[in-house]
């Protein structure tokens, strides 16, 4: 179906938090939701972001905290905010950040930008490059069940591929993105392994070494601030992370 999958799967690149990154988004994410309504089992929401939070081994103590501060009334406000960025050699980014100070992140992203060789665009001025979609990869289903299965629940994906491990990748758009994993978990043997909505590049570019420096330095630098959720890129020959 679709885009070759070699592209598809290239083209998901999002750098990786550290632990602790990753437990200050999840419990971020958790205390706004949970400011919705707490009770998991009432806000599927916040049951959903507690699945996944537990999948990524966030400690059940950092989940709990968020909840219960979120119970109290007491807490930080915190807004999502996106920068959209190009770098050397034609290599482009979506930065997603979950602030409390939204004059604080832009001052701080701007900063690492123009240090990096890179610098921000207008809203749209990448984003347009870049589908923004729902990706799952389940394992223990072939391509053609996957389809029965989403076919009888009256679902369609966008996309569908098989991975060298032999799990598949399912896009979607990202409202179905939801009734596909509850549908995929109810067949017998399927197990979801990952489900995100995420900002897929169109294209990828291969960044030549002399400028691949600037680039992961760039990279690094956003990993180190509390603000910044996630990073998307489009660059197809970034080392992959240990």
């Amino acid at each position: 179906m679709g885009r070759a999958h070699e592209v598809r799967a290239a083209s998901m690149a999002k750098t990786n938090l550290a632990k602790s990154k990753l437990y200050s988004k999840y419990g971020k994410l958790i205390y706004m939701e949970a400011r919705n309504g707490a009770d998991p089992t009432a806000n599927l929401k916040l049951r959903a972001l507690i699945d996944k939070a537990k999948k990524e081994q966030v400690p059940a103590d950092v989940i709990k905290r968020n909840i219960d501060k979120a119970k109290g009334g007491t807490g930080e406000n915190y807004t999502n905010v996106k920068y959209e960025a190009f770098g050397p050699a034609g290599s482009t980014f979506i930065i997603d950040c979950l602030t409390d100070n939204s004059n604080r992140t832009f001052t701080n992203v701007r900063s690492v930008a123009s240090k990096c060789g890179a610098h921000l665009g207008n809203p749209g001025s990448v984003s347009y490059q870049y589908d923004y979609e729902g990706v799952l990869v389940v394992k223990g289903m072939d391509e053609e069940a996957v389809l029965d299965n989403l076919m009888e629940a009256g679902l369609e994906p966008t996309d569908l591929y098989e991975n060298e491990d032999g799990t598949l990748t399912v896009t979607s758009q990202p409202s179905d993105l939801n009734p596909i994993k509850e549908a995929l978990e109810k067949v017998e043997g399927a197990e979801v392994l990952s489900d995100e909505v995420l900002w897929v590049a169109k294209e990828q570019v291969e960044v030549p070494a002399e400028d691949m420096e600037k680039v992961q330095r760039f990279l690094d630098k956003l990993g180190e601030d509390d603000d910044v959720s996630n990073v998307y890129h489009n660059v197809s020959n970034l080392p992959e992370e240990e």
